[in-house]
C-alpha cells in the first residue's frame, strides 16, 4: 500500500492506522497535529483512524521555544 506522507511518497507493508505509524516513524506520544485526507485528527482519533492506499497523511511537529 502506498500514501502520501508529507507530500512524499510512502510504501506501508501492511494495513494500518494513524497511531502504528506515528509509532514506526518515531512520534508516538510527541506532540503532533495530523491531518488526514485533509482533515485534522484529534489523538484520540489516530487508533481508529485506518490508512488505506493513496491516503494523504500531513504530520506536523510542534516545537516550544522562544
Amino acid at each position: 500500500m502506498k500514501i502520501k506522507l508529507n507530500g512524499k511518497d510512502h510504501s506501508l507493508n501492511e494495513a494500518t492506522n494513524v497511531e502504528t505509524l506515528l509509532a514506526s516513524i518515531g512520534l508516538a506520544g510527541k506532540p503532533v497535529i495530523v491531518e488526514l485526507n485533509k482533515k485534522a485528527l484529534f489523538p484520540r482519533e489516530y487508533a481508529d483512524s485506518d490508512l488505506q492506499d493513496n491516503d494523504q497523511l500531513e504530520i506536523i511537529t510542534i516545537a516550544a521555544g522562544g
